[in-house]
C-alpha cells in the first residue's frame, strides 16, 4: 500500500526557511519521480517542484525558482522540499505526490504559514 507522509510545516516569518519532508513507503521509491504541490487558501493546487527518480533532474514553478530546492534520499525513502526566502504568498498546504502507472498518490499534506 502506497503511503506518503508529509511533515515539517509550521509558522515562519517572511524571509525565513523551512524544510518539508515526505516519507514514502509501499513502493520502490527509487523507481519513481516525486512532486510537491501546494494549495493556497481559496486557490487551486499548483505543482511546486519535481524531482526525477534518480534525482538528476529537477524543475520548479516560476514563483519559487531560486528560493526552493528539492532533493531525495533513497536510503530513507524520503523527498525533501527546502524552502528559503519565504513570502506570505507561500502560505499553503503542501502535498507530496507520486504518479505510478497512471495512479496518483497523495499524502495528507502539511501546512505552511508565512507571517510576521
Amino acid at each position: 500500500q502506497v503511503q506518503l507522509v508529509e511533515s515539517g510545516g509550521g509558522l515562519v516569518e517572511p524571509g525565513g526557511s523551512l524544510t518539508l519532508s515526505c516519507a514514502a513507503s509501499g513502493f520502490i521509491f527509487s523507481a519513481y519521480a516525486m512532486r510537491w504541490y501546494r494549495r493556497a487558501p481559496g486557490k487551486g493546487r499548483d505543482l511546486v517542484a519535481y524531482i526525477s527518480s534518480t534525482g538528476d533532474k529537477t524543475d520548479f514553478h516560476d514563483s519559487v525558482k531560486g528560493r526552493f530546492a528539492i532533493s531525495r534520499d533513497s536510503a530513507k525513502n524520503t523527498v525533501y522540499l527546502q524552502m528559503s526566502s519565504l513570502k506570505p504568498e507561500d502560505t499553503a498546504a503542501y502535498f507530496c505526490n507520486s504518479l505510478q502507472q497512471g495512479q496518483s498518490y497523495w499524502g495528507q499534506g502539511t501546512q505552511v504559514f508565512v507571517s510576521s
